[in-house]
């Protein structure tokens, strides 16, 4: 598949399927859809059940010859020459993610095509130096023993990624499969199809062994994402998306017993506590609820302010929010961009009409941006700021996904803590404040897999990363993403 591409879009005229070291199409296909201006990007293969069923044996039998016969330091040596051929081609996936979900040129470049590329990079790195766990065993009749931990890889891993944040989330679940020796069979979202394919193009043209990895594009129920996660000879699922997906997807597995690592929604909090360093509070709030136009799964949708600084606090991330400027990612100065589609735009409306039928006070936004140009026929709302709902409201409880705080006032650490936790999500939080003493203490009972303090979206990528409750369960990150995506056996000795 060799793309025509121009200054915007590296897009084909039609994305195909990777399978076993070729592209291959189908006889249906579905529209990409810019969500900056509407238009049609491309149309993208949509797989039949003989394509998934095709990749999954693609993906076995590579597992159980060339790729699974690989050491650790081989298997490192090919993930850094795919991280060589993401950053061959920098500018071409950035171009495909900016066209894909509309986010800002700046955005793309230094964070998603950049962690894409430290993804293969630090899994190639760790599987190269990663040791393991031995013990000396001693018995009640003088026998002694060594017991040593060996590793395996899994076999096929089935990967569906969302649109959100696409070629970091793809390649954060596709580069420590393979570093752990297994072969894949990756979905990435029907929304967000383009980079995905271009990481197949870098695989094919590094000449990575046919069938270690396989992309098939298409939807979810009855198809290419339901077919993966029932197939019989995926041996685990990693997914990434909405919680009633995961839910479904547990279903589907259950009777195959596979296993499963799920990141799913949140309804992330930020803690402002009256001691905090008032301007990065409100700097940080602004990044943690407007990033990506609210579209990533940790952002802050709920802002507790202590009462001392609340109206002004209010007042400050107003200001903040109205000089962001919307609109399209090709314009100079354009902080926020569209939603991923209208059809999540119009959900993320209905909450906008919710929160004033709750009772809500609109501090800003609350609506649709007018451009006057190609971006009215775009996916675009306003960033929005709520105060006024009790906790119990739909606006507060629910995940919207969208551009959007709800700011509330508490009075002590303890009811502040009580009410961050009230929540059936539990994926992350920021806790702003100079007492740190305090923030170690509210740190270690919230209850989410990440706290931020005084910080929002740093990443160590050694350290675990998941969530509890609607948010998902497993940890990938590091010795976790080893975890994972092997088997441990324990070998024992018997040396005396």
């Amino acid at each position: 598949m060799n793309p025509s591409v121009d200054a915007r879009s590296p897009v084909a005229k039609r994305l195909l399927h990777f399978v076993d070291g070729q592209f291959v199409d189908s006889v249906d296909s579905f529209p990409n859809i810019s969500p900056i201006d509407g238009s049609e990007l491309s149309r993208v293969a949509e797989a039949e059940k003989d394509v998934v069923d095709a990749g999954v044996r693609a993906a076995k039998r590579a597992q159980r010859g060339p790729w699974g016969k690989l050491n650790a330091g081989e298997r490192a040596d090919w993930l850094h020459r795919i991280a060589d051929g993401i950053q061959a081609r920098f500018d071409d996936f950035v171009a495909a993610e900016v066209a894909d979900t509309g986010r800002s040129v700046s955005q793309a470049r230094s964070l998603d095509i950049a962690r894409g590329i430290a993804n293969f990079r630090t899994f190639a790195d760790l599987v190269r130096t990663a040791g393991s766990e031995f013990f000396e065993t001693s018995t009640a009749d003088g026998g002694e023993y060594i017991n040593y931990i060996t590793r395996k890889p899994l076999g096929v891993v089935g990967v569906i990624s969302p649109w959100n944040l696409p070629l970091l989330l793809f390649t954060w679940k596709v580069a420590p499969a393979l570093a752990m020796g297994n072969c894949v069979v990756a979905k990435p979202s029907e929304e967000t199809p383009t980079s995905a394919t271009l990481l197949a193009e870098v695989m094919r043209d590094i000449q990575l062994p046919a069938g270690v990895f396989n992309l098939i594009h298409g939807h979810g129920t009855n198809a290419a994402g339901e077919w993966l996660t029932k197939h019989p000879d995926v041996d685990a699922i990693t997914f990434t998306g909405e919680s009633k997906t995961g839910s479904a997807i547990m279903k589907a597995v259950a009777d195959g017993v596979k296993n499963v690592s799920f990141e799913l929604g949140g309804k992330n909090a930020a803690v402002v506590f009256a001691d905090a360093d008032f301007d990065a509070a409100v700097d940080g709030v602004v990044q943690s609820s407007f990033t990506n136009a609210g579209q990533v799964c940790l952002c802050s949708e709920r802002v507790y302010v202590e009462r001392p600084i609340f109206e002004r606090f209010v007042a400050a991330l107003k200001k903040k929010t109205e000089a962001l400027k919307v609109g399209s990612p090709y314009d100079q100065g354009t902080t926020t961009g569209p939603l991923i589609s209208k059809g999540h735009r119009e959900k993320v409306l209905s909450y906008f009409r919710l929160a004033v039928e709750e009772g809500a006070t609109v501090v800003t936004g609350g609506g649709v941006p007018s451009f006057g140009n190609a971006c009215d026929d775009g996916a675009f709302v306003q960033p929005t700021i709520w105060t006024g709902l009790p906790d119990t409201a739909r606006c507060v409880t629910e995940e919207i996904f969208g551009p959007v705080c709800h700011v509330a006032p508490f009075d002590s650490e303890e009811e502040v803590v009580e009410r961050v936790n009230d929540s059936a999500y539990g994926l992350a939080a920021c806790v702003w404040t100079t007492n740190l003493a305090r923030g170690h203490r509210v740190a270690k009972q919230i209850e989410t897999g990440i706290v931020w303090l005084n910080a929002w979206f740093v990443r160590d990528l050694r350290t675990p990363f998941g969530g509890s409750k609607l948010s998902g369960f497993g940890r990938e990150g590091g010795r976790h993403s080893m975890d994972f995506y092997t088997e441990s056996t324990n070998v024992c000795v018997k040396v005396a």
